[in-house]
């Protein structure tokens, strides 16, 4: 048997581990940019669609990452090139400030294709769900030898989520208080940001491949 003291130290560290790594704080201004022009109810929607996402993906690689990595020969490395390329492409269109130029269009079916694909690509995944976030809830579910401890993981992780949510319709009173040219400069100046993480996602996958190749 697992002390409760054991528990509460483990659970302490997957929601600190989980909250430095996803950051939803960091991703609230992207989110804010993203969504500026959607009515407060389709904000919460695109919310509420992005973390669900997010948690089965990070739940789905908890429980089967380890296997699905080696079956298919992917290391997280790789994965942090491709998040850096999707960064790279989102944050050229933010600082262009054409990202979802369709969404002042009154058409249901374009809102809803555009809260769609946001959502999922790059919200869930990989802003919410990224390299780190799914490797690290591969290495805490090694780690939880116990029943106890996986029902702990899997709790913190949910809250994680939950409280990635709150952060996330909490931003659209932001939004609503810029106003139009608020978002346009926000969105610029956000476009910059991403690029540079874009960069540091792409360069910190590249080091090591390379690195390795040489050895």
């Amino acid at each position: 048997m697992i002390p409760e003291t054991d528990l509460y130290t483990f659970a302490l560290l997957v929601f600190t581990s989980f909250f430095t790594i996803i950051n939803p704080l960091g991703t609230m201004p992207i989110f804010m940019t993203m969504t500026a022009s959607l009515s407060e109810e389709r904000r919460k929607q695109t919310a509420k669609k992005a973390t669900l996402v997010a948690f089965f993906t990070i739940l789905a690689f908890a429980f089967s990452g380890q296997i699905l990595f080696n079956f298919f020969g992917i290391s997280v490395n790789s994965f942090r090139i491709v998040g850096g390329v999707i960064f790279f492409t989102m944050g050229w269109d933010m600082l262009q400030a054409r990202l979802g130029s369709f969404k002042h269009t009154d058409d249901e079916n374009k809102i809803d294709a555009y809260v769609e694909d946001i959502s999922i690509t790059p919200l869930a995944i990989p802003m919410i769900c990224g390299p780190g976030a799914i490797t690290n809830a591969i290495i805490l579910m090694e780690d939880a030898g116990e029943i106890k401890q996986k029902i702990v993981l899997i709790v913190v992780i949910a809250v994680m989520l939950l409280l990635t949510y709150l952060i996330l319709v909490g931003a659209s009173k932001i939004t609503e208080k810029l106003g139009s040219t608020g978002n346009k400069v926000m969105m610029r100046l956000m476009g910059l940001i991403v690029m540079v993480i874009a960069v540091e996602f792409f360069f910190s996958g590249l080091k090591p491949i390379v690195l390795g190749m040489i050895n």
